[in-house]
């Protein structure tokens, strides 16, 4: 038996004027009972039996006006503090009239004419009027922070249009769309409502269970879409986002590798932490160790107890392995042509294998040339982030084929995001409050580690002088 789910409300054509009608249907009566409660005893003195003009001629105009200002002023009050407190749902309200409005000014429904009554009904009448015989199903919901919009496909005319709504629903709505699924006889579509407030602060960004929360309903699922790419210009927040992630990834127990060509600020780090590395040579050496490191937990994972088959590094309790690497592009044309070689043959083989093992890769860079990222490197990053001002070329690099429109706003750490689900969505990078210092921070996680290191291996020394 099919199981039955709450789809949402569902959209009619009377929707088209949902916020007029439900405004009147609240205020209305308040409104009245406001103009009652002034002239409630003069009304009940009336004598309705013989009531006259007489009467009405005898209502104290001024009082009336004075009545019908009064109501008035308190419904716009009442408006105004429903809006101010109720803000959600307005602005549900105007969805789901923009909604009844598009599938009506779109003309995707169907009518018949029929005959219209005149006056008098037993006369046959000449006139006839439209009636709605068709509406597609459609139904809206807002749970989470998230709106889910339902469309019945019934394989009719109108169905290219209702299974392609994705630039309307996000241009009309002013959401992202996050994702798209074809469900039996309907798609769901789910779009990221007021985006900016979905935004977290750097305290908030957490890593567990395989995967960091960088907004309230976007995460990167690192052990199921391995590999980050990070793209951005100057000024758009790139190094405040990668120094986010430093910091969020060494509250867990991940070992993390730093290279910075450019001796730029994350250079800076290697004064509170180790692996940190800018020159070149270094840097050579550091891809091959991780990428020999890789290989060999891989070998040394199947020779393990509690090794199963399918099971990830995590299965069996060994850290995460992160090497994260800023201006790669930069990097890259540093080097001569065996060297690029090189590097690009170790960085394939650890975007393929590196996901079971544990090792992961987040590379950063101004625009992401297929020069550098060729053989389908670009292919394996699930995860991608294009911050600040990028050019159409830029977001095609990054993303690749899209229609998806993409807009500027003079807000630092905003951009866009692929989750891994080839669903392009506003994006806002973690919250970094005024003063706070990275490099503090990131001593005190560092220095936290060792202390705890050091503590457990006093312990097994001791356990090891007690046998």
């Amino acid at each position: 038996m099919k199981q039955f789910f709450f789809r949402g409300k569902r959209i009619h054509p009377t929707d088209k004027d949902l916020v007029f009608h439900v405004t009147i249907a609240a205020l209305l009566p308040v409104f009245l009972l406001i103009v009652l409660l002034f002239h409630g005893k003069a009304i009940m003195q009336i004598d309705w039996k013989n009531s006259s003009l007489s009467q009405i001629s005898k209502i104290n105009l001024p009082y009336l006006l004075i009545s019908v200002g009064v109501a008035g002023m308190v419904c716009l009050a009442l408006a105004m503090l429903f809006y101010r407190y109720r803000r959600d749902e307005v602005k549900q309200l105007y969805h789901r009239q923009k909604l009844a409005k598009m599938i009506l000014e779109n003309k995707w429904y169907e009518v018949d004419q029929v005959p219209s009554e005149g006056f008098f009904k037993d006369l046959s009448s000449s006139h006839s009027k439209e009636k709605i015989t068709y509406f597609p199903k459609l139904y809206y919901q807002l749970q989470n922070g998230l709106i889910h919009i339902r469309v019945e496909i019934t394989m009719g005319k109108y169905q290219d249009q209702l299974l392609h709504l994705e630039k309307k629903l996000e241009s009309g709505l002013y959401c992202e769309l996050t994702d798209k699924e074809l469900k039996d006889s309907y798609v769901e579509y789910t779009l990221l409502y007021d985006t900016i407030a979905n935004r977290i602060s750097i305290e908030n960004v957490q890593a567990q269970g395989g995967k960091l929360r960088l907004m309230k309903n976007v995460w990167w699922e690192y052990d199921k879409l391995p590999h980050m790419l990070i793209a951005g210009g100057t000024g758009g927040g790139k190094t405040y986002f990668i120094l986010t992630l430093i910091e969020a990834l060494l509250r867990t127990n991940a070992v993390l590798f730093i290279l910075d060509p450019k001796y730029a600020d994350l250079a800076d780090l290697q004064a509170v932490m180790p692996n940190v590395y800018y020159k070149k040579e270094a840097m050579l050496a550091c891809i091959d160790s991780f990428y020999e490191e890789m290989m060999k937990r891989s070998e040394n994972m199947k020779q393990m107890e509690d090794y199963k088959t399918g099971e990830n590094y995590a299965y069996l309790g060994l850290p995460a392995h992160f090497l994260i690497f800023d201006e790669y592009v930069a990097f890259m044309e540093m080097l001569g042509t065996k060297e690029n070689a090189a590097v690009l043959n170790k960085l394939k083989q650890i975007v393929m294998l590196g996901r079971q093992a544990g090792f992961f890769l987040i590379l950063a860079c101004q625009r992401p040339d297929a020069k550098y990222l060729g053989d389908g490197i670009r292919d394996q990053f699930n995860f991608r982030v294009a911050l600040g001002r990028m050019s159409e070329m830029g977001y095609g690099m990054m993303f690749g084929e899209t229609n998806k429109d993409f807009f500027l706003k003079q807000i630092k750490g905003r951009g866009y995001v692929d989750t891994g689900t080839s669903v392009i969505s506003e994006f806002y990078t973690p919250l970094v409050p005024k003063g706070h210092d990275f490099l503090k921070e990131i001593k005190a996680l560092i220095d936290s580690r060792q202390a705890a290191q050091a503590a457990q291996a006093a312990c097994e020394a001791k356990a090891a002088g007690a046998d």
